[in-house]
């Protein structure tokens, strides 16, 4: 199992610490344990990690100083707090201190474990390169060299510097994200948090916390005072995933805080200054959603100071060599392949195809293909199947599940099946739990918590379905070539 990233835990009881440590090593992180504030405070200070979970209760140094030094030294490094139930009102302002969020003890594992994922993926945004225009070291690139992309570059590098909202439009899988992270990491803000937030993956209820933040009684189960993703982002930059999806209430605070630069969290009357630069980014046709009521016109002009639109990749195909061979190099050594290769007929087969599913079908594709190769030259027949093979986000327009169904309903039509429902949920259902726990790299844990079921059922249904995940990446499957 790869490395997941490196952790500082900074914990007095020994143990905690063991058993902290033992969890989140075997979810794959590389654990550096100290036992004193002030000693946290010198590894966090020298050393390369993507993430910091401490005690507050420390000798030495506490944790709230522990937070206050590190975030002024490092104010891309997330922080997690741990803290008893009784000092909720000093974790809370850990988090005005820069903590990216705290447990209170006593939590589950799996809190932890999600809450370190967050805060990982979280430093990651923010301090791995996004490189543009050719493949490099970074493990994230905006490869291209057509003219469409060539624009890309040029309209990143005209507004990275300058303080404007921008907003990234563009069909669901070409790349908005990391043309926020480009954005971001070429600015002048490029040292403060880089806060991102998907709109369209919280419920409707809780978008509005999230954001904002709450106040004690807000809400049923709002226990506690809760910071928001804009107080975190202070003096940063905000990226909102997803924002044609917002309510119009949400729309409404959002726009006031553009506007006034202040927020108040739910539930609170306090004013709170923020100095936020936001990044938004839609797939959506704001244009339409606005004559149909859906999305306000001030909202959209205040989002619309600066547009960059992305290309489908079916607009751009001879950007498809590079690529594959990017993808090809970043997840061989992952998947264990080391020389991973594509027969020229193969790459000519990838650039006939629509790709409606843009650069994320395309990566998913390579991806599958590596593993069905495993190890030989990448072959037409690979391609065509992992591109016929229903992948977990693909639209349900898509060719090869509409053929599925219509194979299973037309077989019912002509008596020779009587449960077509089961049989499309089952196989369904097969790739599903087959996609996470590969994507988990073998993770039962992990890919449990992805799918919102527990680990019990989890392990029934991979039994069920015969999927044998070995936690090295591979995700095999009973030896056959045709799994993920």
């Amino acid at each position: 199992m790869r490395n997941a990233g490196k952790i500082l835990l900074i914990e007095d009881d020994l143990g905690a610490s063991e058993g902290l440590a033992r969890v989140l090593g075997g979810e794959g992180y590389e654990l550096t344990v100290v036992h004193r504030g002030d000693e946290g405070l010198v590894q966090a200070s020298n050393g390369d990690f993507d993430a910091v979970i401490t005690d507050l209760r420390l000798p030495g140094l506490d944790g709230i100083e522990v937070v206050r030094q590190v975030h002024a030294a490092k104010p891309r490094l997330p922080i997690i707090l741990m803290t008893a139930h009784g000092t909720t009102e000093t974790a809370i302002q850990a988090t005005k201190l820069g903590a990216f969020d705290y447990l209170l003890k006593p939590f589950e594992m799996e809190e932890l474990i999600a809450l370190t994922e967050k805060a990982v993926a979280s430093s990651r945004m923010m301090t791995e390169p996004v490189e543009l225009g050719e493949m490099g070291s970074a493990r994230d690139a905006i490869i291209g060299n057509g003219r469409l992309m060539q624009g890309i570059y040029k309209e990143i590098g005209r507004v990275a510097a300058k303080p404007v909202t921008v907003l990234i439009r563009g069909d669901t899988g070409t790349g908005k994200e990391l043309i926020a992270r480009a954005i971001y990491q070429h600015s002048d803000r490029a040292s403060a948090p880089f806060v991102a937030i998907n709109c369209a993956a919280i419920p409707e209820t809780l978008l509005e916390s999230e954001l904002f933040g709450h106040e004690r009684g807000a809400f049923t189960g709002a226990l506690t005072r809760r910071i928001g993703r804009f107080e975190q982002a202070h003096l940063g930059t905000l990226f909102l995933d997803e924002i044609g999806d917002i309510t119009l209430s949400t729309q409404a605070k959002l726009l006031r805080v553009l506007q006034e630069k202040t927020i108040q969290r739910l539930g609170g009357k306090e004013t709170i200054p923020v100095d936020v630069r936001i990044i938004a980014a839609t797939h959506r046709d704001l244009e339409s959603a606005i004559k149909e009521k859906l999305f306000r016109e001030d909202l959209y002009y205040r989002l619309n100071v600066v547009v960059i639109t992305l290309p489908s990749l079916r607009d751009r195909k001879e950007d498809i060599p590079a690529l594959a061979q990017f993808f090809i190099r970043k997840y061989g050594p992952e998947l264990g392949v080391s020389n991973a290769s594509v027969q020229p007929a193969a790459m000519d087969y990838l650039q006939t195809l629509p790709w409606p599913g843009n650069v994320r079908e395309l990566e998913n594709v390579i991806r599958q293909s590596i593993l069905l190769a495993r190890g030989y030259p990448i072959s037409v027949e690979h391609m065509r199947h992992s591109v016929g093979r229903p992948n977990v986000g693909k639209r349900s327009d898509q060719p090869a599940l509409k053929e599925l169904v219509g194979e299973f309903l037309n077989s019912a039509k002509r008596g020779e099946i009587q449960d077509a429902y089961a049989r499309v949920m089952q196989m369904a259902e097969r790739e599903l739990f087959g996609q996470a726990i590969e994507l988990a790299q073998g993770n039962q844990a992990k890919a449990a918590r992805w799918l919102g079921i527990s680990r019990l059922t989890m392990r029934e249904k991979l039994t069920n379905f015969g999927i044998h995940p070995a936690r090295d990446g591979t995700g095999a499957e009973d030896g056959s070539e045709n799994q993920a």
